[in-house]
């Protein structure tokens, strides 16, 4: 009886709760404003307190100027500023360390992630919830080769989070315990979509579909979604490295293989003349050889990034909410 008056009590105080919703923004000028108005029109219907922290991540546009007339429109807008492009992982962050509320859920400011889920998410929240992961039912319009790059880098975090993460995505609603749990990790290079499932704590899923931009382009090229992936999948993961291991039990295989066929040649009077085998193995193992080097050396130029103890992020200014323009 304790126990069920004690949940009754929690789901009490998570009533009419704050909830602030974090959208990192880079170069996203032209949806600032609707992703304001859009949000307020949405939360403000459910009757939900909110309020919304942006993260400028050192745009090159106008991105900060629309920040600060959003604020300036809604009291309820709190902006934040990079000294410069820090990525998206970082904004992540920092608009996280910014929140307020007893919940805080982070979004895509180019309304890509459907506002109206925030309200599922948030009423699962009062119900007790700690971790609610928006999964995607459908990824919208990707390439095939695109869409089989996704598929091969989950599958790699996946195995190293433990966790089914094929449909992940950074559209999540946190408790303020997991956000503290993630503001207290000291290391530099995180992995917010890996983080918030490896956290653990009470979780739940809600599935969305990925919407079409209506303003603006994708600020995500072939290649930065290539240095995203192994950026990404080297800080949480050491399946690189056990790549380089199985690579030299193959390489070792193969030597075995080749040295005893050439035994057997030499002894039955049939060896090959002449350096094309040697040559072929020593083009094999070297090339190996240097893979291995530049896989340790991507794992060593990590590390030294971690050791230099270099912060995160640098914020130039805030705006908006408690904030006074800094």
């Amino acid at each position: 009886m304790r126990f069920a008056k004690t949940k009754i009590e929690k789901e009490i105080e998570r009533r009419n709760a704050m909830l602030s919703v974090v959208l990192p923004a880079y170069n996203e000028e032209k949806m600032i404003q609707k992703a304001a108005d859009t949000l307020d029109r949405i939360l403000g219907d459910a009757e939900i307190p909110y309020e919304l922290v942006f993260v400028n991540d050192g745009s090159k546009d106008g991105t900060w100027a629309a920040i600060e007339a959003a604020a300036k429109k809604n009291p309820h807008v709190t902006g934040v500023c990079f000294s410069r492009n820090f990525g998206k992982e970082s904004a992540m962050f920092a608009g996280l360390a910014s929140a307020s509320g007893e919940c805080c859920a982070v979004m895509d400011c180019d309304l890509q992630h459907p506002p109206e889920t925030l309200i599922e998410m948030y009423h699962l929240w009062e119900e007790g919830y700690e971790v609610i992961e928006g999964v995607k039912h459908s990824r919208g319009k990707e390439s095939a080769l695109h869409r089989a790059s996704a598929g091969l880098f989950y599958k790699i975090i996946s195995r190293a989070v433990k966790i089914d993460m094929t449909r992940a995505s950074d559209f999540k609603l946190l408790d303020r315990k997991a956000v503290d749990a993630l503001l207290a990790m000291p290391e530099r290079n995180l992995f917010f979509r890996a983080l918030s499932s490896w956290i653990g704590y009470r979780t739940t899923q809600v599935e969305f579909d990925v919407r079409e931009r209506t303003e603006g382009e994708s600020k995500w090229s072939t290649m930065s979604l290539i240095k995203y992936a192994v950026k990404n999948i080297v800080s949480f993961s050491t399946v690189p490295m056990q790549c380089v291991t199985v690579a030299g039990v193959f390489v070792f295989l193969l030597a075995v293989i080749l040295g005893i066929e050439s035994l057997v040649r030499y002894f039955t009077g049939r060896a090959v003349e002449g350096f094309t085998t040697v040559i072929l193995l020593i083009l094999i193992i070297g090339s190996i050889i240097m893979i291995s080097l530049g896989i340790i050396g991507y794992y060593i130029a990590k590390i030294y990034e971690e050791v230099k103890g270099r912060p995160r992020y640098l914020i130039s200014k805030k705006i908006g909410g408690a904030h006074q323009e800094k």
